[in-house]
């Protein structure tokens, strides 16, 4: 019988949708936000608070403070929470309003950043906001998770050997970019250990990225507005970029047969669609996609029709006959 002393204990880490069996798609689904947290944040919040804890950067007058859009910043408001550390997050207008509440109701003093960069995103603008902090507060410790090296470690240590202990045939593993640090933490593991798996990276289009052109993005998660330290096109052996449209739709398809999924879900699950479908030949045995949250927050954005006709007037919802 499992038993807890600190909430980021509490790890589901071999926990699969078929979609195959739902859906048609030729494909496993790691399902990562089976905690407390309920994101795969959690397990880079851990790992980059204790890294800071060991090498005595965290101290009884130490403040956390951390850039996010969501999921990073609830998964350290919890592990700063469990160890009574003082934790301040920067967010901008994409953090949706439950990831808000979250965060507060953990303790998390935020901070919005409303005003955009010059290239019309915000994460330059939330880490200028961060870095401005730490100037006037010599207290407060930025863990920074776009540089952090114990932000991708932690997939490699942990996430990556999961999969292929779990699947010791697997072909392809397909793994969402946003900062970067899953899909390198992954990719070298499986580089070194299993260099027979091909590793496909999907991410959003409008992200910088693998050199595609900066656009507008309105969901949180995959993407950025700025070429991330951890992402390097040697990583992966493909890359796939999904539209936000496509991302919402296959949400909404899977939300029809039960399985309500985060919009980073929704992206690499059509991103995986689409490259399993080009490369019918080459699926092999089995396909595993590497899901970093469900779709509970997601209720007032991705699954809301009057946010998606507001943000997408293309946007149609294919309606049930």
């Amino acid at each position: 019988m499992p038993i807890l002393t600190r909430p980021e204990e509490l790890q589901c880490d071999d926990v699969y949708v078929d979609l195959k069996a739902s859906s048609g798609i030729p494909l496993f689904l790691k399902c990562e936000g089976l905690n407390l947290a309920g994101s795969m944040k959690l397990r880079v919040a851990a790992a980059m608070v204790d890294r800071a804890e060991r090498e005595g950067l965290v101290t009884p007058s130490t403040t956390l403070v951390e850039s996010s859009s969501g999921n990073l910043g609830i998964a350290l408001g919890l592990v700063a929470a469990s160890r009574s550390i003082p934790f301040v997050c920067v967010v901008d207008p994409k953090c949706n309003q439950r990831a808000l509440d979250l965060m507060r109701a953990l303790g998390a003093t935020v901070h919005l950043v409303h005003d955009p960069d010059e290239a019309g995103g915000y994460l330059s603008a939330r880490k200028s906001k961060v870095e401005k902090l730490c100037e006037q507060n010599p207290d407060y410790l930025w863990l920074n998770q776009y540089q952090n090296p114990a932000a991708w470690n932690v997939h490699a240590e942990t996430t990556a050997p999961q999969v292929a202990r779990d699947f010791p045939s697997l072909d392809v593993v397909f793994i969402g970019v946003g900062t970067g640090g899953t899909l390198r933490g992954c990719a070298q593991y499986f580089h070194e250990h299993h260099p027979n798996v091909t590793v496909v990276a999907v991410d959003s289009i409008g992200s910088v990225n693998f050199g595609m052109p900066s656009g507008p993005r309105h969901l949180p998660g995959l993407g950025a507005g700025e070429q991330m330290p951890f992402v390097d096109k040697d990583l992966a052996d493909d890359f796939i970029a999904v539209s936000e449209g496509d991302a919402i739709a296959c949400c909404l398809e899977l939300a029809e047969r039960g399985f309500l999924l985060g919009a980073s879900t929704g992206t690499i699950v059509s991103g995986a669609r689409q490259w399993l479908s080009r490369n019918a030949g080459r699926a092999g045995r089995s396909a595993v996609a590497i899901a970093p949250d469900f779709g509970e927050r997601y209720l007032e954005t991705v699954y809301d029709e009057e946010w998606r006709r507001k943000t997408f007037d293309s946007f149609v919802r294919k309606e049930r006959p």
